[in-house]
């Protein structure tokens, strides 16, 4: 006999729809005002000169001009570093 009642289906499957992050431009690469150069969740990689990042941390372009990655050291507030990654328009 089986051990639960018959319903149909299976309660396996469901899967949610994917987000597309990641990298839109590439490093020199052109950008128009506005265009998005980067899509994330959370600041993998931060907003340097003429661009900024959105509320759900999607960076975008400023100005038009062609996109460059640089990296820096990072000081936390209690002393410790890190390198973040950084990305301008130029």
């Amino acid at each position: 006999m089986a051990k639960t009642k018959s319903t149909g289906g299976t309660k396996l499957g469901r899967d949610s729809q994917p987000k597309y992050l990641g990298i839109k431009l590439s490093e020199g690469e052109k950008t128009k005002i506005g265009s998005i150069i980067i899509r994330q969740r959370g600041t993998n990689v931060f907003p340097g000169k003429n661009v900024k990042r959105s509320g759900d941390d999607t960076i975008f372009a400023l100005k038009e001009g062609v996109v460059r990655f640089t990296t820096k050291r990072k000081r936390g507030f209690d002393n410790s570093q890190r390198t973040i990654k950084i990305v301008n328009v130029e």
